[in-house]
């Protein structure tokens, strides 16, 4: 079926991530189920551009947002440029859709404020768990990592002597993520409770686990377990309605960029394959020296 030619193409050419890799299924899924139940065509080949706008009014009439209609409708670029490739179609009839317009969002971010308070004021429980828990939330702002990458660290991807963590990122691409000194200290107590745990509580399959954070059951944490336990601690200290772990990646950017980091490092140390992609944090930035202008300049 060519829908899951295209998919083993992500998967294992592209080596897109398995949650880049669910979402083009489930756009692909949309699309082709449209066409079945409106038009009654199972073969998205012989969709035309006429077709994909009469998709993209539907999206739009379900009230999906214009940067997930965007991304659906990036997924149908895609596929059609795989098409081509195939020599299946000679165009793709996306060269004459044109997307919805999306508004700038500017990321949502910590004050330095907040971040004392999460880590000095916030209570943690003394328990393997509470320390696990402040080491992760840690971790995330000290490095700026995604969940998805957190969740798939082992103990041996640490190098605790020189204050550096190897992480697995999009497209199973690695990179080197430095770490200061504070971190190295609580990674190094953290791991003895680790440790400690696992040797008290679990049998020798799960105290054989070489992933550094565990669930209660010994098991390597998951996603959902990440998110969890940041929005608890986040809600603590601050009202913003995101609070994932992507915020804290959003904080670690622009409080680098505030404290003059230069761009292109922040971009190496995120994993960002374009400089396009770190940019976005600089008007955090502009917005910042903007209200620091309207409260100390006279004419302002």
């Amino acid at each position: 079926m060519l829908k899951d030619k295209y998919i083993d193409y992500l998967t294992f050419e592209k080596r897109f991530s398995a949650h880049t890799i669910l979402a083009y299924h489930t756009d692909l899924d949309d699309f082709t189920k449209f066409l079945s139940l409106q038009y009654s065509i199972t073969d998205p080949l012989q969709a035309d551009h006429n077709l994909i706008r009469s998709w993209l009014i539907n999206l739009i009439d379900r009230k999906i947002s214009s940067r997930s209609v965007n991304r659906k409708l990036s997924t149908l670029k895609s596929f059609y440029r795989y098409c081509q490739k195939q020599d299946l179609i000679q165009n793709s009839p996306m060269l004459k859709v044109v997307a919805p317009r999306t508004s700038k969002q500017l990321p949502v971010f910590l004050t330095r404020d907040n971040l004392d308070d999460l880590l000095k004021k916030v209570e943690f429980t003394l328990d393997y768990e509470g320390c696990r828990d402040k080491m992760i939330l840690t971790l995330f702002y000290a490095t700026g990592i995604r969940r998805t990458e957190l969740v798939q660290i082992l103990t041996t991807d640490l190098d605790i002597d020189k204050g550096t963590l190897k992480v697995l990122g999009k497209r199973n691409k690695e990179r080197i993520v430095p770490f200061g000194e504070n971190v190295i200290n609580m990674l190094k107590e953290y791991l003895e409770k680790r440790d400690e745990f696992l040797t008290e509580n679990m049998h020798s399959a799960q105290n054989n686990n070489h992933s550094l954070f565990v669930t209660s059951k010994g098991f390597p944490v998951y996603p959902r377990l990440v998110h969890t336990i940041v929005h608890k601690y986040l809600s603590l200290i601050a009202s913003n309605s995101k609070l994932s772990p992507h915020v804290l990646r959003h904080t670690f950017a622009t409080h680098m960029l505030d404290d003059g980091a230069d761009l292109n490092a922040i971009k190496e140390i995120l994993g960002h394959s374009s400089l396009a992609a770190t940019q976005v944090y600089t008007h955090n930035t502009i917005e910042k020296l903007k209200t620091i202008y309207k409260q100390a300049h006279p004419r302002a």
